[in-house]
């Protein structure tokens, strides 16, 4: 029997008091025992303070984040004139060769794992946008992870799959979200590269870049279906929100899957172990 093991991680915890408390939410039910946080987020002290000491098998992460609000360090390369960040994603590609640019975002990095580090047991390293994934910025990734011994990377193939929903496949997210999988699929096959022969390890697939904004309790299953019988761990990334309160709806969605019972069981059918970074070291 193959052995294989799934992780669901939420993702922005820290962004928010409601991110945080669907974190709780999701703990408490039992599916949800991953997560990453944004060191930079405004609810970062109620995260480590308030939510963390009640869910202390949590496996926790860094959720480097260089695209969305402000920066721990002077970074005016990744700024704009109020000091928040403003680098597109195309962006962050094109000048992610420049050395000062470079060394403007490893010490932001650096800052982001150090706050974080501080409060608790990092396991996991992923980012906002997957910015992490740019070669050149796993690069920097890497050698972080190597100098702080946080053990897993995330890396973001997916294997393409579709769901029977017709308002999931027939809209404009669908199209520019398999621009997506082509494009961080090509990256992670440079980027496993680097990994090869490292002591820092990785998941075989993800799930949540196809149906980014739609994921479900259907597009989990699915997905999970679509993997091949074999050894592997497979993690799905969500951003749930316990509050529809300045949130999207997708948000409200994507804590549902967390208290989803029935998702679970099906979860174990098809011969998957619910587990996080935290227990596989």
């Amino acid at each position: 029997m193959a052995d294989k093991k799934f992780i669901l991680n939420a993702d922005d915890f820290g962004m928010t008091n409601d991110f945080n408390r669907a974190v709780l939410y999701g703990y408490e039910k039992g599916l949800l025992k991953s997560a990453s946080i944004c060191a930079n987020g405004e609810a970062f002290d109620n995260a480590v303070n308030e939510i963390l000491p009640e869910c202390p098998e949590l496996g926790t992460g860094v959720h480097l984040n260089i695209i969305e609000g402000k920066p721990l360090t002077r970074c005016d390369l990744l700024t704009n004139s109020k000091g928040e960040f403003n680098q597109s994603y195309l962006s962050l590609i094109i000048k992610s060769k420049h050395k000062e640019f470079k060394k403007q975002i490893e010490n932001e990095f650096r800052a982001q794992i150090e706050k974080i580090k501080k409060h608790t047991r990092v396991c996991h390293i992923d980012s906002h946008v997957h910015t992490h994934a740019i070669p050149e910025i796993f690069k920097i990734t890497l050698k972080l992870a190597k100098e702080y011994e946080i053990p897993y990377i995330r890396t973001q193939h997916e294997h393409f799959y579709m769901v029977a929903d017709t308002a999931k496949n027939l809209n404009l997210k669908y199209p520019a979200n398999i621009i997506k999988i082509l494009l961080l699929n090509h990256f992670t096959r440079i980027n496993k590269k680097l990994l090869n022969n490292s002591v820092i390890r990785t998941n075989d697939y993800l799930l949540g870049v196809g149906y980014t904004g739609m994921m479900d309790d259907l597009t989990i299953e699915k997905g999970l279906e679509a993997l091949p019988d074999e050894n592997l761990t497979a993690e799905a990334l969500i951003h749930p929100c316990k509050y529809l309160s300045n949130v999207k709806n997708h948000h409200y969605k994507e804590f549902l899957i967390t208290q989803n019972k029935e998702l679970e069981n099906k979860i174990f059918r098809l011969g998957f172990e619910i587990t996080n970074y935290k227990k596989l070291i």
